[in-house]
């Protein structure tokens, strides 16, 4: 199949490419800009093609999916900064990718959302996901949504940062009492199934939770990166009114300041506040995954990335 790929030159976006490429698909790619280190690495990849455009400064896109078979959309955000909002990245993103799709007559559509998604969730993250679901519910693509919860890898912004910061910290923050439960998945699992899902037929119309076996509390987690790191460190927490004002504060100083998102904003303290878990057995069944654990997996990765 010809699929065509937003976000391809993200976390998950790299790992989705190269499976379409290990599954015989050609990958079509849109990029801000095809000059950059992580674009000119994906060209690299013999079944991969190049389109150059923004989702939220050019609306039409039509002609960028002309000889696609498929649309798989990935693009998200976790953090705003200027104008690049939750509301654009998200809502109007989909939207414009979804009209791209009808006006080009790509039927099936693979659309990221998140676990935790939800019409009443607290997070402006979490609500404005939602509002693109039903942007996709009611596209009359045949679409599939999948809902991965906290996405490990070896390239990820979580996992690995913990262990870098394990290297020269005496301690490790954990915002609130981090004791409610999140189910790690693998960045590798989460690429098989939206490639599976492209030819799978009971896929259309249904939304799936991708999360591993694991339910652990985010102590539990830093535990894990800790020991698999091989170092031991204390855990500070920091209260969650604290952790609030703190993310305000960076809300206002790093766009500013440093041009970039804040690493950390008042979405991800909410969130770390409440269960991040769901069921991984339909999306396992359905595109033949094997069980997983974090707890084992996040030892192929950390003691590299903290030596490197």
């Amino acid at each position: 199949m010809n699929v065509f790929v937003t976000g391809a030159t993200g976390f998950v976006g790299r790992e989705v490419v190269a499976e379409l490429g290990r599954q015989g698909h050609r990958a079509y790619c849109l990029v801000r800009n095809p000059k950059s280190s992580s674009a000119r690495q994906l060209a690299n990849q013999g079944h991969v093609r190049l389109f150059e455009g923004d989702l939220v400064a050019e609306p039409n896109l039509a002609s960028s999916l002309a000889g696609c078979d498929a649309v798989i959309h990935l693009v998200g955000i976790i953090a705003e900064a200027g104008r690049n909002t939750f509301q654009r990245a998200h809502v109007e993103a989909t939207r414009t990718v979804v009209e791209a799709a009808r006006s080009a007559r790509v039927n099936r559509y693979l659309h990221m959302s998140a676990l935790g998604t939800r019409p009443d969730a607290v997070s402006t993250y979490h609500r404005t996901k939602w509002a693109a679901e039903e942007i996709v519910r009611s596209s009359g693509l045949a679409w599939t949504i999948l809902r991965p919860s906290l996405i490990h890898g070896p390239a990820d912004d979580f996992v690995n940062r913990f262990a870098r910061m394990s290297a020269y910290a005496p301690f490790l923050p954990v915002i609130g009492p981090g004791t409610f439960l999140l189910q790690p998945v693998s960045v590798r699992a989460v690429a098989r199934c939206f490639v599976a899902a492209l030819t799978c037929e009971r896929a259309v119309g249904q939304v799936y939770e991708l999360c591993g076996d694991e339910r652990l509390t985010l102590v539990q987690v830093l535990d894990v990166i800790l020991q698999a790191a091989g170092r031991r460190r204390l855990k500070l927490h920091l209260p969650v009114r604290w952790a609030l004002a703190l993310a305000g504060l960076m809300a206002y100083v790093w766009p500013r300041w440093f041009h970039r998102a804040p690493p950390l904003n008042r979405d991800q303290v909410l969130m770390l506040q409440e269960h991040n878990v769901g069921d991984p057995e339909p999306a396992r069944r359905l595109f033949g995954l094997e069980p997983e654990q974090f707890t084992r997996d996040v030892r192929e990765y950390v003691g590299p990335c903290i030596s490197s």
